[in-house]
């Protein structure tokens, strides 16, 4: 294992070295080259297989990410973290069932508290109340290190069902637990845009945005409260803001152009 460590750390150094003075699609190429020939010495190597799938992630090549993770997994199905690394690829290519799926069968095999609180949120967002059994698995399991999380996914979970009143609750539980829980004061915010309290959502985002100065979807979801305020200026520069921290950050390029061209 060390061994096959030192060949992939060597490759990686290697590749990226060399990508300053190539095109970056022959270098694409190149890196993927490379790392099927890995693969095919080291074909139980989950590292190897992991860092390819990762490659085709990052060209947007979802199909050929899944079926080299799948392959893995049929030579050994008892790899927890292929299983999570499988959800997660499905998650972001939009399959959710199948996200499910393998987040419950890398519990199945090893129960990392990561995953199941990402198991938790994505229930939660699916509005399975298995969320709330899951929540309250982690407060037993450890109330000390998991309580924020798990009223995070009671949380998501309320405002999923459109139990908003209840779920700003639970956010502001988890905030007077971690007052720098980024994702609670978002997830605040976007329940009091969904109740038309455009103006309690700045605010809620303008803690966030002076504790982290450069989260970005909290100055995007700003944007977005200031165009239902009218307030055209705030909203421009709160796009502005988004993407000075987040260049590619499509939405609000989108946004940005969008109420430019109206004004």
């Amino acid at each position: 294992m060390k061994y096959i460590l030192y060949i992939l750390v060597a490759f990686l150094v290697a590749c990226h070295g060399g990508e300053k003075a190539s095109k970056p699609a022959t270098a694409g190429v190149s890196k993927e080259t490379a790392l099927l020939k890995l693969s095919a010495q080291y074909p139980d190597s989950a590292l190897i297989t992991e860092e390819l799938a990762q490659n085709y992630r990052d060209s947007g090549e979802y199909t050929r990410a899944l079926y080299t993770i799948s392959n893995a997994l049929q030579r050994d199905s008892t790899n927890a973290r292929l299983w999570n690394v499988q959800a997660w690829l499905y998650a972001e290519n939009g399959d959710t069932s199948l996200s499910l799926y393998s987040l419950e069968r890398s519990i199945a095999i090893f129960p990392n508290p990561d995953v199941v609180i990402s198991l938790g949120n994505l229930y939660a967002k699916t509005k399975d109340a298995e969320a709330l059994k899951v929540a309250d698995e982690l407060i037993k399991e450890d109330k000390a290190k998991f309580e924020k999380e798990a009223l995070f996914i009671k949380g998501v979970y309320y405002s999923s069902t459109g139990d908003k009143n209840k779920a700003i609750a639970f956010f502001d539980q988890c905030l007077s637990l971690s007052y720098s829980f980024m994702e609670a004061y978002l997830e605040k915010a976007l329940v009091l845009y969904d109740l038309g309290k455009y103006k309690d959502a700045v605010a809620a985002l303008d803690k966030a945005t002076t504790l982290q100065n450069n989260f970005d979807q909290g100055y995007f979801y700003k944007g977005r409260c200031y165009e239902k305020l009218n307030d055209t200026a705030k909203a421009i520069e709160a796009y502005q803001a988004a993407m000075m921290y987040d260049p590619g950050y499509v939405e609000a390029k989108e946004a940005l152009e969008k109420i430019t061209t109206k004004n």
